[in-house]
């Protein structure tokens, strides 16, 4: 029996109605009002809202707090739990929650990854609770949305940037508003809706293999016979298990008043997808973080592992996270609406042309932004976009840009029609004003962009910082620009018509999965990043120190430390793979491998002695001998490549000689053990295939 989404939705969240009931008329107006417009929260009215969250938290069956924050890189989230309870008096005890409690935390910050920011020595950093993100109650602990900071004040999470780019392209929005003659416009909030991927596996076949365990992706695996070749997977009927398991995870999220929407088959087997009705985007982070944690922990209790890595199988669709992004005006204007006459729409074209000059200037950032060291096996794979960062904008929005490219202006719009099926009994449906294009990294759909490369386990905190931050800053460009024109309309003509003619080489409308791509785009002189390794550096390149210096966003330290997290992530992520295949290989396959040749051996022996032809026992005793000679000099290679990298002290030099060195020898290893894979019988192999792990769930 189905749920009443109406009556459960937010039901384990302190949002707006609980708090009017809860707070005093005045106290509920001025959290209100700190919410939407700022300012400093005053202890006394913590210590109202802390009284009223501990009462509620408690008729809910809550024990215990935590200030939930995500340090940098640790997309899963951090949290560290205490319980209400207060020193005990006279034998007993009582809970007891402070305004001091709700508004600060201080969780130890030497263990998170820093950068050099921070000495192993020095542990004390700083939790602060964010008013405009919710409070909710999940597994008995009332759960406190948080910025994070070391002792000294340099931001450790994603928060804390992102919502620095959120008030910095509100400010630079409202000067832009103000040019167009709006005085109503008094805030410009950024939404998103990331639509999430994942793959479900049977977990006692997981717990069989290792490099799941270990790397979240398989790193030996043979293709099966069929994988998503006929297409048949897409869309598809959702498996009883797998739609008890999305019963109860909707369930659970609508309860903590998170939008979930959308679920369906994706195009590999075993792969599902989730999205949410969009919201604001470091409410959006949060709820994100929340959906990935309650995949985990819902499967598992189905029976299953979720697994959230971007490639999780080789030779099958990886996973993304597909970041719809928009920019709203507080009195309903959603600035990338073209309206019914885009030729005409002056506003929309000026923050178009904004669009374009940000993505352009900021195009390796967004791809930093976008990635991880999974997300390397996915862009540019054809199923992904590209690693090469460009623009679609569609039949309609691209012929009015091309217009006023070659005319300076634009005098008409492509309408968008209708289809007619030619059966009267079918509705004719009217055309949305373009096609969409799911090569393209960065899409216009109507009245947002849709960000496909970002990464399926990467928080959207970094993603989004950029993306905000590079519209404040092309604001901040076009208000100066025009703002005290003798003649507006002329100079913003002129000013939407330079901005799009400098920045035309991001616009690409067409098929991202082309051979002929990538040479096009080495003419116009786009970036190529293959590796994230290659994006890296891009955090200290001038235009990033640049930009989010002049908004107080990240300092050039706070970049540098970054930048060798990153470094450092890669190392390590490398490491653990290649420790794990050789493992894997001297531990299970190996060991296997010289069980069945001899074998083989025994039969071959057998089958001479009794007269009989043993060429075909002989010449697969042969192949399997050569591929297990093959497989253990490919181990011994890889442990040494891996010996010497991990020896590397720079950061830098240390990813780079993973990326080019550990990895060849890592596909070397694989190569002679997947083709063993598949010369070996089933039940001689000492885990499960890929075919076992995606089609039976």
């Amino acid at each position: 029996m189905g749920v009443n989404i109406e009556k459960v939705f937010g039901e384990n969240v302190f949002d707006d109605a609980v708090m009017k009931v809860r707070l005093p008329k005045s106290d509920f107006e001025t959290v209100k009002k700190l919410m939407h417009e700022g300012g400093e929260i005053t202890e006394d009215l913590a210590d109202v809202v802390a009284q009223a969250m501990k009462e509620w938290a408690l008729e809910k069956g809550a024990t215990h707090y935590t200030h939930v924050f995500q340090p940098y890189v640790i997309s899963v989230g951090a949290e560290k739990h205490d319980s209400f309870a207060s020193v005990p008096e006279n034998g007993k005890i009582e809970n007891t929650f402070t305004g001091e409690e709700l508004l600060r935390g201080e969780p130890d910050a030497s263990s998170f990854p820093s950068g050099g920011l921070r000495e192993t020595c020095r542990a004390r950093g700083y939790t602060a609770w964010d008013i405009t993100s919710p409070v909710y109650i999940k597994e008995d602990t009332l759960c406190i949305p948080t910025a994070f900071c070391s002792y000294t004040g340099e931001s450790l999470d994603t928060k804390t940037p992102l919502l620095k780019a959120m008030h910095a392209v509100s400010k630079q929005g409202v000067r832009l508003m103000r040019l167009f003659g709006n005085e109503e416009t008094n805030r410009i909030y950024s939404y998103v809706g990331p639509e999430q991927e994942y793959f479900l596996v049977d977990r006692e076949k997981y717990l069989k293999r290792p490099d799941l365990i270990y790397s979240g992706r398989t790193l030996f695996g043979a293709k099966p016979p069929k994988g998503q070749e006929m297409d048949d997977q897409y869309f598809g009927s959702i498996p009883p298990r797998v739609k008890a398991f999305m019963e109860e995870l909707n369930t659970k999220l609508w309860k903590l008043g998170i939008t979930a929407k959308t679920q369906h088959c994706e195009v590999a087997p075993g792969q599902f997808e989730i999205a949410p009705i969009f919201s604001i985007s470091n409410v959006a982070l949060d709820n994100n973080l929340l959906v990935m944690d309650l995949l985990k922990k819902t499967a598992k209790a189905h029976g299953m592992i979720c697994l959230l890595h971007e490639k999780p199988f080789d030779g099958m669709n990886g996973s993304g996270k597909h970041n719809n992004w928009s920019l709203t005006t507080d009195d309903g204007i959603n600035l990338f609406k073209p309206g019914k006459e885009p030729e005409n729409n002056k506003l929309f074209q000026l923050v178009l042309a904004c669009t374009m000059a940000a993505v352009d200037t900021h195009a390796v950032l967004l791809r930093l932004a976008a990635s991880n060291t999974g997300n390397d096996h996915r862009l540019g794979a054809n199923e992904a976009p590209p690693a090469i960062i460009s623009m679609y904008l569609g039949d309609q929005v691209g012929d009015v840009v091309r217009q006023i490219i070659e005319n300076g202006k634009a005098e008409s719009s492509i309408s968008s029609g209708e289809i007619d099926f030619g059966i009267k009994k079918l509705p004719k449906l009217e055309k949305d004003p373009t096609d969409r294009n799911r090569t393209s990294p960065f899409a216009f759909t109507g009245n947002r962009f849709e960000f496909r490369m970002v990464a399926s386990s990467n928080t959207i905190g970094e993603v989004n910082t950029v993306l905000n931050a590079m519209m404040a800053e092309q604001f901040e460009k076009a208000v100066a620009a025009l703002e005290g024109a003798e003649d507006f309309d002329k100079a913003l003509e002129e000013y939407i018509a330079k901005l799009m003619r400098e920045h035309a080489r991001i616009v690409f409308n067409g098929n991202g999965y082309s051979e002929e791509w990538p040479i096009e785009a080495e003419k116009r002189g786009l970036p190529n990043c293959k590796s994230i390794v290659d994006a890296i550096p891009a955090l200290l390149d001038e235009t990033t120190i640049e930009m989010y210096g002049k908004f107080g966003i990240l300092s050039k330290e706070e970049l540098e430390a970054r930048k060798e997290i990153l470094f450092e992530q890669y190392a390590g992520v490398r490491n653990i793979e290649a420790l794990t295949m050789v493992d894997m290989a001297n531990k299970m396959l190996i060991p296997t491998a010289m069980k069945y040749t001899k074998k083989l051996a025994d039969t071959v022996l057998t089958v001479k002695e009794a007269g009989v032809d043993a060429t075909v026992q002989t010449e697969i005793l042969s192949e399997v001998s050569e591929k297990l000679t093959e497989m253990k000099k490919a181990v011994r290679e890889l442990e040494e490549i891996t010996e010497k990298a991990a020896a590397i002290e720079d950061s830098q030099a240390c990813a780079v000689a993973y990326k080019d060195e550990v990895m060849p020898a890592m596909a070397a290893l694989r190569k002679p053990a997947d083709e063993l894979e598949v010369i070996m019988p089933k039940e001689e192999w000492p885990m499960p295939t890929y075919g076992d792990l995606v089609f039976e769930i």
